[in-house]
């Protein structure tokens, strides 16, 4: 059991929490009462105010509206002041700008195009709105006026301002000197930098305002005069002031030269003026001349002269007098020639500064056809100028003159040259245009092939005619003339090439072809084709010249003039080959031909000497005396020892008689040919001589003795020399 003391103790405790968990729950009551009421009164205030808002809101919307609408109308009302004075302004353009656009926009073009922009929404502005406005037709009027001014303006501003370029300006362009460091190449100021610029605002205007392409014509037409005008002074300098040497003086290019060099050093032309002349007077000279001056000997020693500069130009001029004719009047001039080639430098050069200009000036969908119009009128002189120099040597061709051939060579070099810069400047032209140049580098070729082939053709085929020989046995004038015809393609190696290339499908040199060699046309051969190609031609020559010479040696009676003349012509051939690039050529088709000229050189010789035996052989043929010392000769005897001696002095003084006046130009093959004659004859003399100068065959010693062995050798010595 539970105490007592105990279970009272619980109970207290007992009643303390109750009487405390009652007075929690009437605290909790009464705050739930308070909580009740102040819900009651937030609800009763917040309904208070919701009404109070919608009062309000009732109020104050239609007055919002209200204000708005009269915003509306206030802004509709500004917007329409603002029409108004934009629609009264139109009416005002023609007069404000009547004055300016009838005054023209010379010297004031930025205002001028602010009125014409005026102007030009006046007339929009009317089309749109009012089109039957008798301002619309006003102010259409002053447009068309303005846009006519513009145009005047564009046409007296290029016309006034597109002067020729000076020559010597041209000559700088296409001239450089490779010994000086030059810098980026300056481009030519064809207009003052003012005038380009206004150019540029009235062609921006035309094209897309004024819708009129005219100026473009205009445009064309006058920078298309400016350049031909350019390249004809270029070539009115070159007749004006061309020296005798062809060099043009250009004291532009010799100042700069002087002070800092400002232009990029470019390919010269190729040709080298005034050297044709001098070979042609050359030629004369040789024909003209002998070796020691006298007449009817040649003097062309190719050991002796013939420096490069004129070994490259030699023209044939001899071709023409053998056939009894001369150059005429038809026949270019070194000054046409190499105006002609600077003329082409110049074209290139002129027309790409002329399409620099025109890609600021005029608008691109146009600036190609506009290009093509431009460069016209001088291309097409240059090209009717160029075909008229074929033709020229057409004709010159058609009278047997090959040499007029040479006149192509240093042309048609240049225009191969050229071609690369030709077709980059002609791009997007039409294919009428691109194709002018190729069509004359194409003629030139077919031309200089049918000169090259007749050429050689003539030389097989040159007539044998006894007064064209010469009398001494020196060298023809068709050996000396065919040698400097092949000497003329040394420097033009490749464009004789392309020339002899058109021949190949034809299978006229007969050259196996290789098709690593060939592309799809006779000109795309490559170089060492070419090389054999040129090659195999000068063989061709030198083979037809090497028959023609044995036919022509013939016509001499004497069988050892004709040697004579062999050796000589075979020597010239020889050292004329050796002293240029000519025997590398020759090399490619012809294995050692120095071995075959020497061989042919040493069997003339061999004929020559054999002129010789009617002297030695008397003193060394059989059936001589024999005779013991102090024996005394019978009469047959004597009479045979004089008869020998009377023989040899007879056979030696007709040949040296004779053999004197002839040549031998070359100073080794004489002395060659005097040293075998005097080991020949004095050997066979001297024997003879001491055999029989003390026998007592006749009482008049001197009458069969009458040289001693010296003597012989001293009058071989004067052989080959008519001073003697």
């Amino acid at each position: 059991m539970i105490p007592t003391e105990d279970a009272s103790a619980r109970k207290r405790d007992i009643e303390e929490k109750l009487r405390q968990e009652q007075e929690t729950l009437s605290f909790i009551k009464e705050s739930l009462e308070k909580s009740d009421q102040l819900t009651k009164n937030m609800v009763s205030i917040l309904s208070s105010f919701e009404s109070r808002l919608m009062q309000l809101e009732n109020s104050i919307i239609p007055v919002h509206k209200q204000t708005e609408n009269l915003q509306r109308l206030q802004d509709n009302v500004d917007k329409t002041l603002a029409c108004l004075d934009h629609v009264i302004s139109y009416y005002h353009v023609a007069k404000d700008t009547e004055k300016i656009i009838k005054e023209g926009p010379a010297g004031r073009l930025e205002e001028y195009l602010n009125c014409m922009a005026k102007i030009q929404k006046a007339v929009e502005y009317f089309q749109d709105n009012n089109p039957d406005s008798p301002e619309l037709n006003r102010v259409k009027f002053l447009f068309e006026k303005g846009k006519e001014s513009l145009e005047s303006e564009f046409r007296n501003l290029l016309t006034r301002n597109s002067k020729p370029v000076p020559p010597v300006v041209i000559l700088d362009l296409i001239t450089g000197d490779d010994d000086i460091e030059t810098t980026d190449e300056v481009p030519l100021e064809h207009l003052p930098e003012n005038i380009l610029h206004d150019l540029i605002r009235i062609s921006v205007w035309l094209v897309d305002y004024g819708r009129n392409l005219d100026f473009m014509n205009v445009y064309y037409q006058i920078r298309s005069n400016q350049l031909d005008r350019s390249i004809k002074g270029l070539k009115e300098h070159f007749r004006k002031n061309s020296s005798s040497s062809g060099i043009l003086y250009s004291p532009a290019m010799q100042n700069k030269r002087k002070d800092t060099p400002s232009k990029k050093a470019i390919k010269r032309p190729v040709y080298i003026p005034g050297t044709i002349r001098k070979a042609q007077n050359l030629l004369k000279q040789y024909s003209q001349h002998g070796l020691d001056g006298k007449k009817g000997v040649s003097n062309l020693n190719p050991i002796e002269g013939h420096d490069h500069e004129l070994r490259v130009k030699h023209l044939s001029d001899q071709l023409n007098e053998k056939h009894g004719l001369s150059m005429g009047k038809e026949d270019l001039t070194d000054s046409e020639i190499d105006s002609y080639i600077h003329s082409i430098s110049a074209f290139v050069k002129m027309a790409q500064s002329e399409y620099q200009l025109l890609m600021e000036i005029i608008p691109e969908h146009h600036q190609k056809r506009t290009f093509d119009s431009l460069i016209q009128e001088a291309l097409d002189s240059l090209m009717v100028e160029g075909e008229n120099i074929v033709s020229t040597a057409r004709r010159a061709i058609m009278r047997h003159d090959y040499s007029a051939v040479l006149t192509i060579f240093p042309i048609l070099k240049h225009l191969k040259l050229m071609k690369q810069e030709f077709d980059q400047v002609l791009q997007g032209t039409a294919a009428s245009t691109k194709n002018k140049l190729p069509v004359l580098i194409t003629s030139m070729e077919t031309t200089g092939a049918k000169a090259l082939e007749e050429f050689a053709d003539s030389i097989k085929n040159d007539p044998d005619k006894e007064y064209n020989m010469p009398k001494d046995g020196t060298v023809h004038e068709l050996t000396s003339n065919a040698i400097l015809f092949l000497q003329q393609l040394l420097d033009f190696q490749e464009t004789a090439s392309a020339m002899l290339a058109s021949q190949v499908l034809g299978d006229t040199y007969h050259i196996p072809l290789d098709p690593r060699e060939i592309g799809t046309s006779s000109s795309s051969f490559n170089s060492e084709f070419n090389r054999r190609l040129l090659s195999n031609y000068i063989c061709k020559i030198l083979g037809n010249l090497q028959l023609n010479l044995h036919s022509k040696a013939k016509v001499y009676e004497d069988t050892a003039l004709g040697a004579v003349f062999l050796l000589n012509n075979f020597n010239y051939i020889l050292k004329s080959l050796e002293k240029s690039e000519l025997i590398q050529l020759v090399a490619v088709s012809q294995k050692h031909p120095d071995k075959a000229y020497k061989s042919h050189i040493e069997e003339q010789l061999q004929t020559y000497q054999r002129s010789w035996l009617k002297v030695t052989t008397s003193l060394t043929e059989g059936n001589l005396p024999a005779f013991q010392p102090g024996t005394k000769l019978k009469d047959k005897e004597r009479q045979a020892i004089k008869d020998r001696f009377k023989a040899f002095n007879d056979g030696l003084e007709e040949l040296c008689k004779i053999q004197k006046s002839w040549a031998i130009p070359d100073k080794e093959q004489r002395d060659k040919i005097r040293r075998a004659q005097k080991e020949n004859v004095t050997v066979a003399y001297r024997v003879f001589w001491q055999r029989y100068s003390n026998v007592p065959f006749t009482k008049n010693v001197e009458k069969y003795i009458k040289y001693r062995v010296e003597q012989v050798e001293e009058m071989i010595e004067k052989l080959f020399d008519t001073s003697a």
